[in-house]
């Protein structure tokens, strides 16, 4: 081999080198480490879009949307950018709490591009807008997009609940827990969605023993801030027998009611 082509050779090797430790970075690596591996790299390399997009990445792992948001920005401007890359620049604006140009973003992809992060970021932008009926749209048109459904089945309930809609939650957080029976947070709004149609009872699903306390604590809260005392001291009596170690915040709020003091929720 000439020289040229043994130097070819060995920058194809690197590439491929490149693309193993970029994937690693990306997936394994300390969220920080990779974020200081990508601007190194940038730094030499400032026209590749894979590791912009590397970048961009890895300041959403480390909570840093705003940052992360300019890196996407940036990703979306260079050649070779797609319809994905816009989805997650929207994404990386809504983490960084700016909805008016996430929505901007948003609708700058084409209709085409039919994917689960697109529609669920769609259906948060119209929540927020509190434009109820294209969120229901958005949402279950997300839901249809993905295997694993539950945590956007939960923001939807979310919604609903938000919206005064008990019952439309009630289902919808059920459904999530259909789908994955350890999402503790859909367990504790499906008791709130309850507790709001005054059922204090707990629902029939799979809990530890914390867990059990913890959402009897929750639907106790509930019901004294509705006026029912009486259910909430009983419920938080329950929630204290049954946590099996010491549950101060059920015990604080017990002691608070008995003394005539404002239950904190």
């Amino acid at each position: 081999m000439s020289d040229a082509e043994v130097e070819q050779a060995l920058k194809d090797v690197n590439v491929i080198d490149d693309t193993n430790l970029n994937e690693v970075m990306l997936s394994v690596a300390n969220p920080n480490e990779a974020v200081a591996y990508f601007e190194r790299t940038i730094a030499q390399y400032p026209n590749r879009i894979d590791l912009r997009r590397g970048l961009a990445k890895s300041l959403v792992r480390a909570k840093k949307p705003a940052a992360a948001a300019t890196a996407w920005k940036t990703v979306t401007e260079m050649p070779g950018s797609t319809s994905e890359d816009r989805v997650d620049y929207a994404d990386a604006l809504i983490r960084a709490n700016n909805w008016s140009e996430a929505e901007v973003q948003l609708n700058r992809v084409p209709p085409t591009h039919e994917t689960f992060k697109r529609y669920r970021l769609e259906a948060m932008v119209a929540d927020s807008k509190k434009e109820w009926k294209k969120a229901d749209s958005f949402y279950e048109t997300a839901v249809g997009l993905t295997t694993t459904p539950s945590g956007t089945l939960n923001n939807w309930g979310f919604s609903k609940l938000t919206r005064g809609d008990y019952a439309g939650a009630e289902s919808l957080f059920s459904e999530a827990l259909s789908y994955d029976n350890s999402l503790f947070t859909a367990k504790n709004n499906l008791v709130l969605a309850r507790a709001a149609q005054r059922k204090y009872d707990l629902p029939v699903i799979s809990m530890t023993q914390i867990e059990r306390a913890q959402l009897l604590h929750t639907s106790a809260l509930s019901a004294i801030k509705q006026g029912d005392v009486n259910t909430g001291k009983a419920l938080l009596a329950e929630a204290i027998d049954t946590h099996p170690q010491h549950f101060d915040a059920a015990v604080r709020s017990l002691e608070a009611l008995e003394n005539g003091r404002t239950v904190d929720g």
